[in-house]
């Protein structure tokens, strides 16, 4: 009887894009009620050991961004924060779960590497980095072979090496240009894969796995793709993908139509790959069936793919004792009084009208700016501010708004109204740059038909943090007109124009007229403005704009937020109108004055309240 060669089951569990949800609370919100306070890592614990139980062999690994997104995550970029606790929250919980690597994403670089390094410094895994190099210092490792005790099908045991390289976007070097200074160096995500793949083989991996902190995108291999996980899954030597940045899941509908991509099976290029969301709302479960290959060495011969929803109805204790001391600290730093408003500040309308949140976060970068800038040669010329709305409902869901009420504001208003720290930066622009800037955000609606009822308002795919309203401007946004650019910035039709009668202190902006904009780190680094040229920098600095804010604040105890004319959509013809969703909170601003026409039509069945737009 011929005896059936010997197979072995591999298990990876996957985390991505965590950033500093731990706990089932919404430290935007101060409340464990909200649907934001739902998922996160105390919640995916459960299945976490449930999904390892099943199997002899299983890794576990997270892939990047888990040190940045909550007030949590602000409070303790503080190293001295992370030494009176003892260790950093989340790599305390990631510890406590035994993760067996991570790889690190665009948000851990966000604070700058002192509270980087002092945060790795707890973390009882290896935490891996292939295509960052530093200029100076210890530089994380690009690759790590973990090697397990694997039990085969027939209860044999043997040594399995697996390989694994952590990657993340080249446009860290940009977005973090301030904070970071240059002090590291990015290669292409391909580019590292095919350097270094080899050098994991030969140091004698049975498989290479990549902890690829990077989406899916175009299929074409380009040099600083953001999104490479497509041409990334091609490179020789490599097994199985591990995505993430995108926040979206894979498997799922979302890759249908992709080329190269089984969105239900979960592969790309035919190897596995997985992408399991944001927020610790998902696990990724890949099943690896491993045969001997040539050499003796292990292949993959099979695959099988599932993401595993977190168990929502409490907080695993584990978890819960180990980041208790820093949920504890959170709560007192996020509940210090700063001032007063006298009017709510919300984003349920920002796309409909003009919005007193983005425009105090606009106004309070405009006048540090004007104050940095005084006796400079560039401060005679006009200073706008550009600010965007970060929650804005779409793909996290109607519960994602900003909402802070009339009356007191606390350091967790701020961290509300501006949630990443992002540092301010002005820039010298012509006229024509500034029309196409407000072309890339006008980019966010979809083309409205002149008489149509009802056609969607908003393009799904367009983010909301790329919306950009520039104020000290006034100007018309015109959906009828096609998109000047693409969502990835491309030029898509050099005539098209939805911004019109442009204006900056009553007088049309020239095409060759210069003016300064107050903006922040990220977006001089960010695919919006790419497209527009050079822009020269006359002001860069390492103050966070929301510490700008805390300080505009203090100087207005009580702020009466301002809504000043800034644009308006162009008009339409007649019986032209549109569909806009927003969160169910917009219902207790209805009377806000400003608001085009509006009909209520109830709810749409993710949740958002639906309403007419009369255009």
């Amino acid at each position: 009887m011929t005896q059936q060669p010997a197979t072995l089951c591999l298990r990876i569990l996957q985390t991505t894009d965590l950033h500093m949800r731990i706990l089932g609370y919404d430290y935007f919100a101060d409340s464990a009620a909200t649907p934001e306070a739902q998922n996160g890592l105390a919640r995916l614990a459960p299945v976490i050991r449930a999904a390892r139980g099943e199997v002899a062999n299983c890794l576990l690994v997270d892939n990047g961004d888990f040190l940045q997104g909550t007030p949590m995550g602000d409070l303790f970029a503080d190293p001295a924060m992370i030494d009176h606790t003892g260790a950093h929250p989340m790599i305390a919980a990631m510890n406590a779960l035994g993760y067996d690597a991570a790889t690190l994403g665009n948000h851990e670089f966000n604070y700058g590497l002192a509270p980087l390094d002092r945060a790795l410094a707890d973390a009882d895994f290896p935490v891996i980095a292939g295509n960052i190099t530093r200029a100076h210092g210890p530089a994380l490792p690009p690759w790590v072979i973990v090697t397990l005790d694997a039990v085969d099908n027939a209860g044999a045991r043997h040594p399995l090496r697996v390989g694994m390289i952590g990657l993340a976007p080249p446009q860290i070097t940009g977005w973090d240009r301030a904070v970071l200074g240059g002090a590291i160096t990015m290669q292409g995500i391909c580019a590292a894969a095919r350097a270094q793949v080899p050098q994991i083989r030969a140091a004698g991996a049975d498989l290479v796995v990549a902890l690829a902190h990077t989406g899916i995108g175009a299929a074409d291999a380009r040099d600083g793709m953001e999104n490479a996980a497509v041409p990334l899954s091609a490179v020789d030597g490599i097994d199985a993908v591990l995505c993430g940045h995108q926040h979206q899941l894979l498997p799922g509908p979302r890759f249908a139509a992709m080329a190269d991509v089984d969105a239900a099976r979960g592969t790309i290029h035919g190897k596995p790959a997985m992408m399991p969301g944001y927020w610790g709302a998902h696990l990724g479960v890949m099943d690896l069936t491993l045969a001997h290959g040539s050499g003796g060495r292990w292949r993959v011969a099979g695959h099988d793919i599932a993401l595993r929803a977190a168990d929502t109805s409490a907080d695993d204790a584990i978890v819960a004792r180990a980041v208790a001391p820093a949920h504890q600290a959170t709560l007192a730093h996020i509940r210090r009084p700063v001032g007063r408003t006298t009017e709510a500040l919300h984003s349920y309308f920002t796309l409909i009208a003009d919005d007193a949140a983005v425009q105090l976060v606009a106004e309070a970068q405009r006048a540090r700016a004007a104050e940095l800038l005084r006796g400079t040669e560039w401060a005679d010329l006009p200073l706008l501010s550009v600010a965007a709305p970060f929650k804005m409902g779409g793909q996290p869901g109607p519960a994602q708004y900003t909402d802070v009420p009339a009356g007191p504001l606390t350091l967790r208003s701020l961290a509300d109204l501006y949630l990443f720290p992002n540092t301010l930066q002005a820039v010298e622009v012509t006229g024509a740059q500034l029309q196409d800037w407000l072309e890339r955000a006008a980019g966010i609606y979809r083309q409205l038909r002149p008489g149509q009822p009802d056609q969607p308002l908003r393009d799904p795919e367009f983010p909301a943090y790329n919306f950009d309203i520039i104020c000290g401007l006034s100007y018309r946004i015109d959906p009828s007109q096609p998109a000047r650019f693409t969502i990835d910035g491309r030029l898509a039709d050099h005539h098209a124009q939805r911004i019109t009668r442009m204006r900056c202190a009553g007088r049309p902006v020239a095409p060759g007229d210069r003016l300064i904009v107050a903006t922040n780190s990220y977006r001089l680094g960010s695919s919006l403005v790419a497209p527009l040229g050079p822009m020269p920098v006359v002001l860069d600095t390492t103050e966070s704009v929301r510490d700008i804010l805390r300080t505009h604040i203090a100087a207005h105890p009580v702020i009466t937020p301002p809504r000043r004319p800034v644009w308006r959509f162009a008009a339409q013809a007649p019986g032209t109108s549109a569909l806009f969703d927003t969160g169910p909170g917009a219902t207790a601003y209805l009377d806000q004055p400003g608001l085009p026409p509006l009909t209520p039509l109830g709810r749409t069945a993710e949740g958002f309240a639906r309403f007419r737009l009369h255009m």
